[in-house]
């Protein structure tokens, strides 16, 4: 059963101790409820949270509750076709059973081969409120709540600024010494490239009679 943390979260349920699972306006999600009956575990689940998964544990103590959302015109869960003599929509009641010790999330649920086929990571189930969980999926989500997640991947380190630093300045220096040698080569070109004058040639001597 998922519900939004920052509007009724697993701390509010073990505040309250009961609580009628009020506000569900689907269909599909009314009859799971329907098919509920006293004593049944729940998974409760946080939803729209970063991130989403199982925060704790309740069951249900009442079924056939009428829903009151509905009949109050101010309310976001209003149905104005509603009636108190002809209601539409339904709820269960639920008691609070624990919070679990190491919070479930999503990524750790679609890892878990157990849990490959449950309805919450597949399709349309992802997006309903209420939805069935068979008991070795209840307890396998249970398994992993009292287990500690593995811890998080390292973060690759930072390149050291100063070592990046060093390694420029060769590269640069040798760039330097490349122009400087370019330079040197483009100006002995130019300075082979002027003639020198010749020497005047020696005046030949004067032949003899």
């Amino acid at each position: 059963m998922k519900s939004e943390p920052d509007q009724f979260g697993i701390a509010d349920l073990a505040r309250v101790k009961v609580e009628p699972w009020t506000g569900v306006r689907s269909y599909f999600a009314r009859a799971h409820m329907r098919a509920m009956s006293a004593g049944d575990s729940v998974l409760f689940h946080h939803s729209n949270a970063t991130p989403p998964g199982v925060a704790g544990l309740a069951r249900v103590v009442r079924t056939g509750v009428v829903d009151e959302t509905q009949f109050d015109p101010a309310g976001k869960y209003h149905d104005p076709k509603a009636t108190r003599d002809r209601p539409i929509w339904d709820c269960v009641e639920v008691e609070y059973v624990a919070t679990l010790p190491h919070f479930v999330a999503m990524d750790r649920m679609r890892a878990e081969p157990a849990l490959s086929d449950m309805l919450l990571l597949k399709g349309m189930g992802m997006r309903l409120s209420v939805q069935p969980v068979t008991g070795p999926e209840y307890e396998a989500v249970v398994a992993l709540g009292h287990t500690a997640p593995p811890p998080p991947p390292p973060r690759p380190a930072k390149p050291d600024r100063a070592a990046v630093k060093a390694a420029r300045v060769p590269k640069a220096a040798k760039a330097a010494k490349a122009a400087k040698a370019a330079k040197a080569a483009a100006a002995a070109k130019a300075a082979g490239a002027v003639k020198a004058p010749r020497a005047a040639a020696a005046p030949k001597a004067a032949r003899r009679r």
